[in-house]
C-alpha cells in the first residue's frame, strides 16, 4: 500500500469494469475512424488507422480480455499509447475522465478473473476501484 502522489491516469470503462492507464503512456484520445484490416494476425489487432500519416496499429482491449465484440459507439475511443518505441492504439468502450488516486494497493494474484500481472495496482477512487493497467504485460499478454 502507498500513496499514489500526484500521477495523473485517464480512466476509462470496458463494459461495466473500470481501469487506467498513466496519462504520461498516453500520446492522445481519438474518436474510432476507419480500421483497415489485416490478414493474419492474431485476433486482438483489429487492423491499422492512418493517424496523421503515421499507420498505427490497433488492438482491442475487449479482445484481450475476453469480452465479447460489439459495435462502436458514439462513446467508443482509440486511445494512442506508446508502447516500447512504437505507436499503438487500443479500443476502448468509453473514456471517463482524468484523474489521480488517493491510493494505490498492490494488484493480487486476480483481478476481474484476469492475471493480477496486467496490473501496476489498484487505484483507490472515490467511485470505485480501479485497475491500473500495465501496458507491457497488457500488450504482449498473448504473444506469449
Amino acid at each position: 500500500m502507498h500513496a499514489a502522489g500526484t500521477e495523473q491516469y485517464i480512466e476509462f470503462n470496458m463494459e461495466e469494469e473500470k481501469y487506467a492507464i498513466p496519462i504520461h503512456d498516453i500520446n492522445e484520445i481519438i474518436k474510432v475512424q476507419t480500421i483497415t484490416p489485416l490478414p493474419n494476425t492474431r485476433h486482438y489487432v483489429k487492423g491499422v488507422i492512418n493517424l496523421r500519416g503515421n499507420i498505427v496499429p490497433v488492438v482491442s482491449l475487449r479482445s484481450l480480455f475476453s469480452f465479447a465484440e460489439k459495435e462502436f459507439t458514439k462513446l467508443s475511443r482509440i486511445v494512442v499509447v506508446h508502447h516500447r518505441a512504437e505507436t499503438v492504439g487500443v479500443i476502448v468502450d468509453r473514456v471517463n475522465r482524468v484523474t489521480t488516486f488517493s491510493e494505490i494497493q498492490p494488484p493480487p494474484e486476480q483481478v476481474g478473473g484476469r492475471d493480477g500481472n496486467l496490473f501496476t495496482g489498484i487505484g483507490l477512487a472515490p467511485n470505485g476501484l480501479i485497475g491500473i493497467l500495465k501496458l507491457e504485460q497488457v500488450l504482449l499478454h498473448e504473444q506469449g
